[in-house]
């Protein structure tokens, strides 16, 4: 699969990244080589390879689990470009299905 003008246009919108016309070029070339290294890493030999859970291999320590306060919910808001009272606004994104 190569990443054309239009799929890069897509991503980017849905993404909320800013478009650059003068760098679609560029971005194209970076998003098709990450591919094909994906389909490089894709081909490596892995049967009889347990997953990886761990980079240890005792695993990690459990700790103590406890609520820190360190942001106020007022703090939080406070340079949020758009919210209502309690909330977070954002742009919709998710089209209904269906009819």
């Amino acid at each position: 699969m190569k990443v054309n003008l239009e799929t890069l246009e897509r991503i980017t919108h849905l993404a909320r990244l800013e478009w650059d016309p003068d760098r679609a070029e560029a971005m194209l070339q970076d998003m098709n080589r990450f591919l094909e290294y994906a389909r490089v890493l894709d081909q490596a030999p892995t049967e009889g390879v347990e997953p990886l859970v761990y980079m240890n291999v005792d695993g990690l320590p459990p700790r103590e689990d406890r609520v820190i306060a360190e942001t106020t919910h007022d703090e939080a808001l406070m340079n949020a470009p758009a919210k209502d009272s309690d909330y977070f606004r954002v742009p919709k994104v998710l089209k209904k299905s269906g009819g």
